[in-house]
């Protein structure tokens, strides 16, 4: 298969939405054959209602999850995306993800989002305001899970906002890796997302996009970068994509019926269609500058799949 070279060097990582209806045993085994595969990550979604369908046997907790994942595992990063600012008090967050972080031997990343799915939010009792309100909170737990983790031990940390109040925090436990683990902001929101961007992602994630809004939210990204003077190039440009890959047609449209979706549909918006496809389709997002991009898997007892693209894209990426 001739690609030019124009993958060379962008990572590919596995993307689960475990709220559709998955056990901790199912998401185990995902991760388990993503790290023997060679993918370089294993994430999940921080979701606890189904959008669509009955979600059986029901949610699992993200970091519960990943923190055992990690203690099962030996090699492959593990993060969210995205953890929603709603769900969790920020400082406990932080002492979360670092003990997770110690508990992988320093391979995880915190997806973090200000939230959107108003239903879910009822459905478990999580206060949903506003989108302003949303942000602002989104704001404060990134000042203050990065606060946190960057406060020299010995020291003590204090902030004081609109809706959280720490006082004389001693500013533990630190996580393994340092200065921290990797912060990941992504969406497409024109104005704040980019500039909570430029102040505090290590990556930045379009998800489920055109090349063109890539290409778009990209550049955003880069003059929220450059107001601020940061080096646009500091952050790391990623997307997300739903994967349906086969060897040939029949594959590809199983595959397609499995997760509810339409082939045509997939190959516009998607990755969808064969190996080769694929390849070509990645080398799209690639010229953008693109490193990494996260392959949404939905059906996760298809772990064929995953040897698939393995064997036949990820040698050309």
């Amino acid at each position: 298969m001739e690609t030019s070279g124009r993958l060379a060097s962008m990572q590919l990582r596995i993307f689960t939405e475990p709220q559709q209806g998955a056990t901790y045993d199912d998401l185990l085994a995902v991760a388990r054959a993503a790290e023997r595969l060679g993918y370089d990550a294993f994430f999940r979604s921080d979701h606890f209602l189904s959008m669509g369908g009955d979600g059986l046997p029901g949610p699992t907790d993200a970091w519960l999850t990943l923190a055992a994942i990690a203690r099962e595992t030996s090699t492959i990063r593990l993060g969210t995306l995205m953890t929603s600012a709603t769900f969790r008090q920020p400082a406990l967050l932080a002492i979360q993800v670092a003990q997770a972080d110690e508990m992988s031997g320093g391979r995880v990343e915190l997806g973090i989002g200000a939230g959107w799915f108003a239903e879910e939010h009822a459905a478990y009792g999580f206060p949903f305001p506003g989108t302003p309100e949303r942000f602002d909170r989104l704001e404060e737990s990134l000042e203050i899970i990065t606060g946190l983790w960057g406060t020299p031990a010995g020291e003590t940390f204090s902030f004081t906002g609109t809706h959280h109040l720490l006082v004389d925090s001693p500013a533990l436990p630190k996580p393994v890796q340092s200065p921290r683990p990797p912060v990941l902001i992504g969406g497409l929101g024109k104005r704040r997302t980019p500039e909570l961007a430029a102040r505090f992602a290590d990556e930045f994630n379009v998800p489920f996009a055109s090349v063109d809004q890539n290409r778009t939210m990209f550049g955003r990204v880069d003059a929220a970068c450059e107001a601020i003077g940061r080096d646009p190039g500091s952050i790391k440009r990623s997307s997300a994509l739903v994967l349906c890959c086969g060897e040939d047609e029949s594959e590809i449209a199983r595959r397609a019926a499995a997760i509810g979706r339409d082939v045509e549909e997939l190959r516009e918006n998607g990755l969808a269609g064969t190996p080769s496809e694929v390849v070509d389709r990645l080398a799209a997002f690639a010229e953008l500058g693109v490193e990494r991009v996260y392959l949404q898997v939905l059906d996760l007892a298809d772990l064929d799949h995953l040897e698939l693209v393995a064997r036949d894209v990820m040698p050309h990426a």
